[in-house]
This record gives structure tokens, sequence and C-alpha cells, in this order.
């Protein structure tokens, strides 16, 4: 497909002048050093006389010289050869457009050859969506002429050099998604003629500079997830033009500058995410909603419940008078303070005896059934009932028990006096390992307090989720909600724990073979496609850590659905904090919404991460894993990416397994979400790579879905 630019576009017709000698050598070279896996740059043949009339891809010419190239979407690799100066040496090269290709190396530094030449033509140079590693080489300062520079979405490291801040004719900068370091450049402010500034996701630091109100054509400016500190300086407020304005998740502190509302042109605005405090001016709350402010945990008045406190008269101090008498009135005496702490300490030991004596009477009723089984090993016996989830009363503490199937039943006494031992706390709320006076054991998630829904809506979700059934999803089997709004659900315990300390906290004498990880990789995708295509559901948050094992390394994916018991408000912090470990599809952090696509790539990153062994928190040289992966492949070192103990089980694993499941990985996780594949497709190509694992049942009689509620 032929992907134009009309930023760039050139409408110019062939004026009959063959291209020069020194473009055309020069455009050989830079053909040496591409990799052209489609075959677009075959038409770049011959001695050179088709080069300037339209029959070499991606060439413009004037007179005989190259004005621009334009290579997006070609799929091209290799790297950009340092030659391509060559270009810029007469009135030439205007345009370099190589964006959405899988180039690597670094940018030529080479730019500076002719320092002070003012034949630099360069205006538009986009690098964007490539796997390009290195700095930015300084001598970009020197393309006097350069309007707009994009190295958007690549592996770029080190500091911005102050000489991009002398390009006087800069209109456009981007140079989100990279891992640039250090501190906010001063000499940007100098940049007048600057319309779109994106830093988004580095690792910028220190504080913004003085002087911004310079960028009088400023209209976006993105700074969101860098490092940045201190005061939002109040000078951006007399920016008037700005449209679009995006602070959020950097270290801020202090209150949204006043100037701010005078910003009549800004229809964008986040600072969500920070620690800003004081309250949100009316004409803000009014015109953005509670997304762009969340995560400010003393920023108030954007929301209904996040009410900033107004001064009240009985504030103010009173006068001596007024305390003495108080004092007089309501001085406790001794005898007053003795009772009071009598009191409370009777009531305390009241409930502790009211806990123990439901303990006691729980296994006095044991005791009695020694001749057969204990209250729970009856409802083993009988099983479940057929009919669906039975709802109970709460038994001496209070509340509400709802059943759905499974391997027992158990009373809300079983499980308020089953011991506990914490297994991990999430966004959600707390995982505990619950163990029941006959030995049984159960998950159990306690849900964060004022999270979730009002009570009529969080059962009827949760009894939908109760009725989700497959071999590879962690089956909801009750939920209890206590008399003080205490919310717990209840799963079945899996004895392996969690796919990420399976494979990253073992012992060196356990080895994970070829069969088992792919049966992992297959199972998780089977339980993935499940909710996609029969349940209609997202993931959003999809990690190593809730794909759960159980005795025969069978995944189990959790947490699927507890997006629905919550809040709105509680769903946005979950997306903002998913996959803060390197699951998160790139698109999550403008979008905020999460789609089928982001949920192949967050498979893609854990099919990666069973292929590498490595962790995707783990650094590496400042890059995420699928950045790292690819960058590797790229250099053709590819088995350098699969974990050791792989290339020492070749015994098990078959002609090109390995490399064509890495394939699939890396398509899965592709940075456009368009080009991912769905889940259903992964899992078919996962099932031709193995097809001893396609005889399994994606879904047999677990995968039936529950009867619904019913009342006794």
């Amino acid at each position: 497909m032929e992907v134009k630019t009309s930023r760039y576009k050139l409408s110019r017709s062939w004026d009959g002048v063959i291209v020069t000698q020194a473009d055309f050598q020069s455009l050989q070279a830079i053909k040496h050093e591409l990799i052209d896996f489609t075959g677009v740059l075959r038409s770049w043949n011959g001695s050179g006389s088709g080069a300037c009339s339209g029959g070499w891809t991606g060439i413009k010419c004037v007179k005989g010289q190259v004005i621009a190239i334009q290579l997006p979407f070609k799929g091209l690799g290799g790297r950009i050869s340092e030659k391509i100066v060559r270009l810029t040496r007469l009135p030439s090269l205007t345009i370099l457009a190589l964006q959405h290709n899988n180039i690597s190396g670094s940018i030529p530094d080479n730019w500076g050859v002719l320092a002070g030449n003012s034949s630099y033509q360069l205006q538009f140079l986009n690098l964007d969506d490539n796997l390009i590693s290195g700095t930015i080489p300084v001598s970009l300062g020197k393309l006097g002429l350069l309007q707009e520079i994009s190295l958007s979405h690549n592996k770029i490291v080190g500091p911005i050099p102050d000489e991009l801040g002398k390009i006087s004719r800069l209109q456009k900068i981007d140079l989100s998604y990279n891992a640039i370091n250090g501190s906010f450049p001063d000499t940007f402010t100098n940049l007048t003629s600057l319309v779109s500034l994106n830093l988004e996701n580095n690792r910028l630091g220190n504080q913004m500079p003085d002087g911004m109100e310079k960028l009088q054509n400023l209209a976006q400016l993105n700074l969101k997830n860098n490092q940045l500190e201190g005061h939002i300086p109040e000078s951006l407020g007399n920016i008037s033009g700005i449209s679009q304005l995006d602070l959020s998740e950097n270290n801020f502190i202090g209150e949204i500058p006043a100037s701010f509302v005078s910003l009549a042109n800004l229809t964008s605005f986040n600072v969500s995410y920070n620690n800003l405090s004081g309250s949100v001016p009316s004409l803000f709350s009014k015109k953005f909603n509670s997304s762009s402010f969340v995560g400010n945990l003393q920023l108030c008045g954007y929301s209904a419940s996040t009410v900033c406190p107004s001064p009240s008269p009985l504030s103010i101090a009173p006068s001596p008078e007024e305390v003495s008498k108080h004092h007089h009135h309501h001085k406790l005496s001794s005898k007053d303070i003795i009772l009071i702490g009598v009191g409370a300490l009777l009531a305390v030991l009241l409930i502790l005896c009211c806990i123990l004596l439901c303990c006691l009477m729980k296994k006095k009723s044991t005791s009695k059934e020694k001749s057969g089984k204990s209250t729970v090993g009856k409802a083993v016996e009988k099983e479940a009932p057929v009919g669906g989830p039975q709802v109970e009363s709460g038994g001496e503490m209070g509340g509400k028990l709802v059943h759905f199937d499974g391997p027992f039943l158990f009373t809300a006494d079983d499980l308020l006096c089953a011991t506990a031992e914490i297994m991990g706390k999430s966004t959600y709320g707390t995982a505990y390992k619950a163990t029941l006076e006959d030995g049984s054991q159960v998950a159990v998630k306690r849900l964060r307090e004022k999270t979730t829904k009002g009570q009529k809506e969080f059962e009827a979700e949760a009894a939908a989720l109760g009725r989700v059934r497959h071999p590879n999803l962690l089956a909801l089997r009750a939920y209890y909600l206590g008399p003080k709004g205490e919310k717990l659900l209840v799963f079945d315990y899996m004895t392996q724990g969690s796919l990420a300390s399976f494979l990253h906290a073992r012992g060196p004498e356990i080895v994970i073979n070829w069969p088992t990880r792919m049966n992992i990789a297959v199972g998780v995708a089977r339980g993935l496609n499940y909710l996609h295509t029969q349940e209609n559901m997202i993931h959003g948050n999809l990690t190593s850590s809730n794909i759960l094992l159980d005795e025969q390394t069978n995944p189990h994916i959790a947490d699927f659905g507890l997006n629905l018991l919550m809040t709105a408000a509680a769903n946005t912090n979950v997306i903002a904090t998913a996959g803060t470990l390197g699951y998160r599809a790139p698109e999550l952090s403008k979008l905020k919404n999460a789609s089928t696509k982001t949920d192949v790539y967050s498979l893609g990153v854990i099919i990666l991460e069973l292929l590498t062994g490595k962790s995707p928190g783990e650094p590496m040289n400042g890059m995420d894993l699928p950045q790292w992966v690819a960058s590797i492949v790229k250099e053709e070192w590819t088995n350098e990416v699969f974990d050791l103990e792989l290339m020492r089980d070749t015994q098990t694993i078959g002609d090109d397994e390995l490399l064509n499941t890495l394939k699939l990985a890396l398509h899965c996780v592709d940075p456009s979400p368009a080009a991912r594949p769905e889940v259903q497709q992964v899992l078919q190509q996962l099932e031709e790579i193995k097809p001893e694992l396609a005889a399994a049942a994606s879904s047999g009689d677990d995968g039936a879905k529950v009867p619904g509620p019913q009342s006794e």
C-alpha cells in the first residue's frame, strides 16, 4: 500500500533531467545499507536514468538533484547510510521520510561536515516507529532550515542536544516513546516558530525552564510520563494559542497555575498522576472530566467526590474567654476518663469473645460428626446443586454468602474462621490463601473498600462472572458480602502460584522445558480467546502475575471481569497502572481504553517472556522486552534471545518451532494495533507450531455456563 504524507507532498513533475552522478552514487550507497524485505527497491536499478522520472519508488527530483526520499511503511530493515548526507551537500534533499519501517542502527552524525554552509536544505526528517538506537546527533543542529524532526517510537537514549534549540525554523519536534534522559533543554524556549512539541514517555527530569511564554506559536505540548518535578511554570498560561496540554504522570507539585484559566483555546488538558494540591479552577472542572485530574491525592474540586472544604465562620480561632468557658463545661474528670477506658476495653473483649465463640461452636459441631465427614467434607460428598448458585445467610457474623458451582461448599463461618496467608496485593485488592478447618484451601480476594459498585449492581455483575467457565480461566466459586460493606471473592487455589514466580523465582535446579512453556502459551491463548469470542469480554491487565498454574502446570487466567465490579473512578486508576512492568500496549497511554488488540499485545509479551526467560520488568539498556528482542533479531543474532535452557533442550524442540513462535510473538507486539492478529489467529498458529497440543479440547464440560442464581 502506498502511504502518502500530505504534509510533505511534492507535485513537481519530471523535468527531463537525469539524476546527477553524485546523487546516483549516494542513492546506491543508501540502498546497499538497507535490507529490502519486500522488494520495493527493485526499481532502484540501472544507471539512474529512471531515478528522476518517477521510476524509482519514493524518489523525487528537481533538475537532476534528489529533493525527497519518501519510503514510509515499506518494511525496510538495515541501517541509514552516512552517505545520505552527501545528498545535502547540494541545494537538493528537502525531505527524508523513512517512518514505520524496521530500520536499526543510529542516526548519522556527520551532518556537520559542511558546518556553516548555507546549502543544507533538509526541512523534514521523519524516522518515527523504527528500531533506531544511539543518541540524537549534535550535528543535527547544523540543519538550519529544518522545520520538522520526528523520531518517536524508537530506542534513542541520552540527552536532547541543546543545539536543537538553535534551529529557529523548527515547527514540530516529536521525540516521544524513547529512553531519552537528562533535562528539559533551556534552549527550547528560543524556538519561537514551534507549533508542536511531544516528549511523551521518556525519562526527562529536573524542572521545566523559565521563559516558556516566548513560544507564542505553540499549540500542542505533551510532556506525559517523564520525571519532571517542581512547580508547573506559570508562564505556560501566557501562551494564548495553546490547545493541547498534557503534563500527566510526572512529579509536579503545587497548585494548577491560576494563569491557565485564560487559555481560551485549550481543548485537551491533563495533569493526572502528579503530586498537585489545592483546588481545580471551577472553569476547568466544568470543561474537563475527572480523568484530567485523578491521581493527585491533595487535589480537590474536580468531581462530586472531591469537593474542597470551604472556610467556615466556626473555624475562626476562639477568644481566650471562649476557650476558658469551653474547658469549664467540657473538661472530663478522672472518673469519667477511667469509665470511658474500661468501657472501650469491654467492647473490644466482647467482640473477640463473639468471634471465638463462633469458631468454638463450629468446632463443636464438627466434632459431633466424626462418624461422617466435616461440614465442608459433606459438601464435597453431595456436590453443589445443579440448580445454580445458592444464596445463604452470613452465619453468626451476618452478611450474605453466594455459592456457584465448585468442588465443595462452605459456610460463611467456615470462611471467616479460616487461617489466611497474604499472597499478594493488586489494584483491585489483597489476595489470600485461606485454609479451611478441614484442610481445604481456597483463594480469597478482599476487594478494596469504596472502589466497588453498589450492592445491587455488584451482585448482578458477580452472578454473571460466576457463570463463566473454561479450563484456562480461574473460576469464581463464591462471594461474600459483609454486614459492614466488605466484599470477598472466592476462587480455586492454584498450587504452583503465578507464571511470573514459576519463571523468575525458581531455583537453578528447576528446569522448564519447551513442551511445558508451549502448553502454557496455548492455554493462555485459549482462555483469552474464550473471553473475547464467547464472553465478549476484554481482560485489560493481562500479565504473567495473574496467570496461575495448577498441579499439572496448566494455566488459569485470573482477574478477568473484575473491572465490571468496580466504579468508573477505580477502573480509571486500574487502566493507568495496568501493565506497569512492560505488558501495556503503547496506545493505552493515549486511548485509555483496553481492547482485544491491547490484550493480544500483552499475550505477545508473555510469549516473549516464555521464550527468553526474561521478565518484562528487567532493565535492558533502556528498552522494554519487545524492543530488546526486536533489536537482537535485526542484528541476526536470533539465538541470543532464547532462554539458555531452551538452547540445551533441542531434543524436545521441533525444527523452526522456536523461530516461528518468536515471529508470532513479535507480530502480537507490533506497535500498530491494526497490524496485530486477533487472539483466535494467535491460537491457531500456536497449535500449528505444536500440533500435538491442538488435540486438547479448548473447552470441555467446564466450559459450559452455570445456570442463573437461585435464592433460598
